[in-house]
């Protein structure tokens, strides 16, 4: 039973228990997914049918990680499917208990709201907000938004934290961005507002259907 419910696992090498970041990384994307969709058939369709199902997900998923085991997770056991091929990267599991738990708090206030009382606001439309940036920040990025928060809560420092942000005290050289690249992401935003503004008028135009296939199909 102790094995069971347990935070982490022991690794040789590591004083502390881990988990896999890019198994936890594919996990985050799934669960992007399913948000961002649910969120869209809100938003343009206003159904609130398949967010209930993915806040009831989300909550019971992240209950297991917090309160079980991480690796009874069903999502991050999906992830463990996709990524299984790939070297591991481990990070500490005191950080990452510390991020979902703020992610147990917010879809616990999700499912009370949209769920039992059945009713919408702009707390959850925050709320829902939020989660989205969370969980695309761990996926695309591989930040752990939540985990930055467990130092201003704990007196002691985040170990092996992802990218090993939280170890390195200088930059290696070549992850350091120098004044031109930085000018050429400037350059970037102003090439998109001269195109904006010469070309706009051209781009809201329609496109046509060129081979007349979708045309055709309306007409019958």
């Amino acid at each position: 039973m102790n094995k069971m419910i347990k935070f982490g696992e022991d690794v040789e090498g590591y004083n502390i228990p881990v988990l896999n970041e890019r198994e936890i990384r594919a996990s985050a994307g799934i669960l992007f997914l399913f948000v961002f969709m649910s969120l869209m058939l809100v938003i343009f369709k206003q159904n609130f049918l398949l967010i209930k199902y993915v806040i009831t997900l989300f909550l019971t998923d992240f209950i297991i990680r917090v309160f079980v085991n991480p690796k009874y997770s069903p999502t991050l056991i999906i992830g463990r499917l996709i990524v299984g091929n790939q070297v591991p990267e481990y990070v500490g599991a005191q950080q990452k208990k510390f991020a979902w738990i703020i992610g147990v708090i917010l879809a616990t206030i999700m499912f009370i709201f949209l769920v039992i009382v059945n009713a919408y606001s702009p707390i959850t439309g925050i709320i829902c907000l939020i989660c989205l940036i969370f969980l695309f920040f761990e996926s695309a990025f591989g930040i752990c938004l939540g985990c930055k928060f467990y130092s201003m809560f704990h007196k002691e420092k985040a170990q092996h934290c992802p990218g090993e942000v939280c170890d390195i005290k200088s930059k290696q050289d070549v992850p350091k961005t120098s004044k031109v690249q930085i000018l050429i992401v400037f350059g970037l935003i102003a090439y998109i507002f001269i195109v904006a503004l010469l070309f706009n008028d051209n781009f809201s135009k329609k496109p046509y259907d060129l081979f007349g296939i979708y045309s055709s199909t309306q007409s019958k």
